[in-house]
């Protein structure tokens, strides 16, 4: 974890398609991309920017997320989130976030992310059946 400092960037890409419209999350009636497709994205260029740097056996989830999505991206069009790591606590990160389709800025915001020791994380998820 020593190696985790502020300033590490990381960034996924999708297209724009009817799998990941807002019609098809069911958290809108319109055919562009969805709010929770582009948070997963956001969620997915932190995690892969930071996973290098943690031990086997380790692996960051999703915390904590406040984004605001500004533009809408219709099927067809490329969107890149980005994210750069801003703080270290402990097993808390803090990232910077934004996605932009081919035109815009389409979205931005502060994600946090937590390391866990996936054994003991599945283990105590699995607790939750009995």
């Amino acid at each position: 974890m020593a190696d985790l400092q502020p300033g590490i960037k990381g960034s996924a890409s999708t297209s724009c398609t009817d799998q990941n419209t807002a019609i098809a999350y069911g958290s809108g009636s319109i055919r562009v991309f969805a709010t929770p497709a582009m948070i997963g994205l956001m969620e997915e260029a932190a995690l892969q920017s930071v996973q290098p740097y943690l031990p086997p056996g380790q692996t960051t989830v999703g915390i904590k997320v406040d984004v605001q999505h500004l533009a809408a991206t219709p099927p067809g069009m490329q969107v890149t989130a980005t994210s750069e790591l801003v703080e270290v606590d402990g097993r808390r990160l803090v990232f910077r976030v934004e996605a932009r389709d081919e035109k815009d800025l389409v979205g931005q915001g502060i994600h946090e992310r937590f390391i866990v020791q996936v054994d003991k994380f599945l283990s105590r998820a699995a607790a939750k059946l009995g």
